[in-house]
């Protein structure tokens, strides 16, 4: 039985890391599912012998890609009869390939709906309407790499338009040279170069708020505290919510 969007959602909440622009890597991940030769043979699976079927299995085991549900049903069949490794090669392989890429979609989706990228979004909600394994894979492969970039490109603009309003010259510049890059490139300025930037520019902010003799005590006292952090996420606190809950 096909697992629910609301059992699915648990799984990927479950998985999400604390950073959310964190998302499954663009590579591939693990080959579609071999149902007629192991890796390791041309033999076909129906003409393999006992000693050929479990190392085909253990095969798939020791492949570092391989999602909890293809370990699952790998290590059963593995301690299963001769007839139940040769349907796992045949068609529960499949099947639980299909498993793991399903709870891999719903993962990216909970990644995407919180990050507001609405063209995965919508892709993720298709591919797992369809729900069949090709679609799946087909998806992870590589239409959740073409659809990230597009979202991606669409963040930096927005984070360059930002950038140049604030006079934030570090994060405009480092913007305007990756939004016309790989979807890699892309991908890397979102979830750690812009945060680097950013932070650049907030302690210049700081520096220059510090060299302004109109500013009270008080807010110096703030601001060298945001400074003496030095944490991206102290700076960018101070710029945009402490110096305004400063007192006189």
């Amino acid at each position: 039985m096909r697992p629910t969007r609301a059992a699915l959602l648990v799984v990927a909440t479950a998985l999400t890391p604390a950073l959310l622009f964190t998302a499954p890597a663009f590579a591939a991940g693990p080959q579609a599912p071999a149902t007629t030769v192991s890796a390791t043979s041309d033999t076909p699976v129906d003409e393999m012998s006992e000693a050929e079927l479990r190392t085909a299995i253990t095969d798939i085991l020791a492949d570092e890609n391989s999602g909890v549900a293809v370990v699952r049903e790998a290590n059963e069949a593995l301690n299963g009869t001769v007839e139940d490794m040769r349907a796992f090669l045949k068609t529960g392989y499949r099947l639980a390939q299909a498993e793991d890429d399903r709870v891999a979609v719903a993962h990216i989706l909970f990644v995407a709906t919180a990050n507001g990228d609405k063209r995965v979004i919508r892709e993720a909600n298709q591919v797992l309407d369809d729900g069949s394994p090709e679609a799946l894979r087909a998806w992870l492969e590589t239409g959740y790499v073409q659809a990230q970039a597009e979202d991606d490109r669409v963040a930096v603009a927005h984070i360059l338009y930002l950038a140049r309003a604030n006079g934030d010259k570090r994060v405009a510049q480092e913007a305007n040279d990756v939004i016309g890059g790989t979807s890699e490139e892309l991908r890397a300025f979102r979830q750690t170069g812009y945060r680097l930037a950013q932070a650049e520019d907030d302690a210049v902010y700081i520096f220059r708020l510090l060299a302004d003799p109109k500013t009270s005590d008080a807010l110096r006292t703030a601001a060298e505290a945001a400074l003496d952090d030095g944490s991206p996420e102290a700076l960018r606190h101070f710029r945009t919510v402490g110096q305004y809950e400063v007192g006189d």
